[in-house]
């Protein structure tokens, strides 16, 4: 049975997999009628850490192959879950410009940007810390923050000590004076209850920013 306009198709595409579970029950908390394609390619975060952050001509025709087939299984539009990326999904909105294509942090650094002017960016994956930051506005300080050991612990099936160590990262971070939180990868939501509970600061997450923003645009209110 052929899709509807009341139930569009979106591509979820994933670096990590953990990105999964967190992002796919934003839309069915909030967007249940939304059809979602998961892309899930793990080997892109690796290659990038083995390449030491650096993002070449052969990621960005990685980033546009993922695309180019969601767009042709009937995608109208694409929400990128990895973080660290950014290049290369400007070369994927560059390219279907017809639909809505949405970097990972992109309404929650639209929210962090009105609510804030110091803000404290929280990352399990270091190389997100190298291409987030430059997405701000530029009267935004960021303060990069890394969690280090989070993801492994995520990783390992101790979700428990991946929050503790996301909010032991932040406490450290909030005695720099930072006014707000943001978590950086869709994989931190679930962190976001054990870092209210040791700072007083709105703290942001990517996944219910990013899901309400595609609606938004995808129903043409944005």
């Amino acid at each position: 049975m052929p899709l509807t306009d009341a139930e569009p198709r979106v591509a979820l595409i994933h670096a990590l997999a953990p990105s999964m579970a967190p992002v796919n029950a934003e839309f069915e908390r909030v967007w249940p009628e939304c059809v979602r394609m998961n892309l899930l390619d793990d080997s892109l975060s690796a290659d990038l850490a083995r390449a030491g952050g650096v993002l070449d001509e052969a990621m960005t025709r990685r980033f546009l192959d993922l695309a180019d087939y969601a767009v042709g299984s009937g995608a109208r539009g694409i929400l990128f879950t990895c973080s660290a990326f950014g290049p290369c999904i400007e070369a994927v909105t560059q390219r279907h410009a017809g639909i809505p294509v949405l970097r990972p942090g992109e309404a929650m650094i639209a929210e962090a940007a009105r609510i804030a002017r110091r803000i404290a960016l929280v990352a399990s994956f270091a190389p997100t810390l190298a291409s987030m930051p430059g997405e701000f506005p530029s009267d935004v300080e960021v303060v990069p923050v890394l969690a280090e050991g989070a993801l492994a612990a995520l990783e390992h099936g101790d979700p428990d000590a991946h929050d503790r160590i996301v909010a032991n990262s932040v406490k450290r971070a909030a005695a720099h004076g930072c006014d707000a939180v943001a978590l950086a990868q869709f994989t931190m939501a679930r962190a976001a209850p054990a870092v209210r509970s040791v700072v007083s600061v709105p703290v942001l997450t990517t996944v219910g920013s990013a899901v309400a923003a595609l609606r938004a645009r995808m129903s043409g209110t944005a």
